[in-house]
């Protein structure tokens, strides 16, 4: 068997492949042979008893877990070693690094991804953490009867909350917490300026020629996300796209030339699951076609294949996603991630 995602063969032991230990762990889990080459042929290991003491004891103490540890033995009386880790439920690090295992290769987490990484193990969201240097101060509350008014309309919220105070809207929403303290998501959907906390809530749309080099205008929409699609809808209505007249019997109908509900379905994922610690969406508008680019992954749980057929949800802005189904914008929590989406033009 070749290596892939869940085995790796080394030829002879040495303590750095703690850290592929440590990468299966953080992953997927898979077994480490020692004592097998590249060409999968059993070369054997002249300490194999040793080993078979040495290594479970470097993995419970630089790593804090516990791995089978076999001895193995091939047709022709060649032994070697095959260590067997299971996927942690907890973050494992070693040397204060955290390594994971993707594909065939070894990716020593750093920055955003290690973020993400952590925040997925303790199964939590990004749009859940709190911002401390946020207060109710920066909550829009025409975005806040905005939402209502919308959710109301939906009927997924009780029309009686109409009229409820800022801060009781948000702890039925989960985005404040028992101090005080607002969440990403708070910010994101209802705040005055989002973009003085995360420099990637904006929405760029760019109207090109025959290329992408062949840029001919662009815009930038930014501000609070609940009414972001509103906006962007309304510029290209007015600037980018264009509405063909036509008459059923006396009513003159003027339809965008791209389905609306099919443009605001696409927005709406996009900015639902959107990795906001990346950059802004774009937009490329061209006379045939419409792009759309919005930063992200797809979830670990999720092949493109599956995206094809019937599949559970794994939103990647847990909050985020929430309120936006509130709201009557999603009737589910489909992921829509790090891939351009076409609308072709009529």
């Amino acid at each position: 068997m070749s290596e892939s995602q869940n085995i790796e063969y080394k030829e002879s032991w040495h303590d750095e492949y703690l850290k592929w230990i440590c990468g299966f762990a953080n992953a997927q889990g898979g077994c480490i042979y020692i004592g097998i080459n590249d060409k999968q042929q059993v070369i054997g290991l002249p300490d194999s008893k040793r080993l078979l003491e040495d290594i479970p004891n470097k993995i419970v103490n630089y790593l804090g877990i516990v791995a089978d540890v076999n001895l193995l033995q091939s047709k022709e009386g060649k032994e070697y070693i095959e260590i067997v880790v299971e996927p942690s439920n907890m973050p494992i690090a070693y040397h204060g690094a955290y390594h994971y295992r993707s594909g065939s290769t070894k990716q020593e987490l750093k920055g955003v991804a290690l973020q993400q990484f952590i925040l997925k193990k303790m199964g939590r969201s990004w749009d859940e953490l709190l911002e401390d240097r946020a207060t109710l101060n920066d909550i829009d509350r025409k975005a806040i009867d905005y939402f209502l008014r919308k959710a109301i309309e939906a009927h997924r919220i009780n029309p009686e909350l109409k009229d409820e105070d800022t801060r009781t809207v948000l702890e039925n929403l989960k985005l404040i917490d028992n101090n005080g303290v607002l969440t990403n998501a708070a910010i994101l959907l209802f705040g005055k300026d989002p973009l003085r906390f995360f420099p990637g809530v904006e929405f760029r749309i760019g109207r090109f020629g025959i290329d992408e080099s062949d840029l001919i205008f662009q815009d930038v929409v930014n501000g609070n996300i609940i009414q972001m699609a509103d906006k962007v809808v309304t510029l290209l209505r007015s600037k980018y796209l264009i509405s063909p007249i036509h008459y059923e019997g006396m009513q003159r109908l003027e339809p965008l030339e791209i389905p609306e509900d099919a443009l605001r379905e696409m927005l709406y994922n996009s900015i639902v699951h959107k990795r906001y610690a990346g950059v802004h969406i774009q937009m490329w508008i061209f006379n045939d076609h419409i792009e759309l680019w919005n930063e992200g992954k797809l979830p670990d749980e999720l092949t493109i294949d599956a995206l094809k057929g019937k599949h559970s949800s794994h939103p990647r802005n847990i909050l985020l996603a929430s309120v936006f189904y509130k709201a009557g914008f999603i009737e589910t929590w489909d992921v829509v991630l790090a891939k351009y989406v076409t609308l072709l033009k009529r």
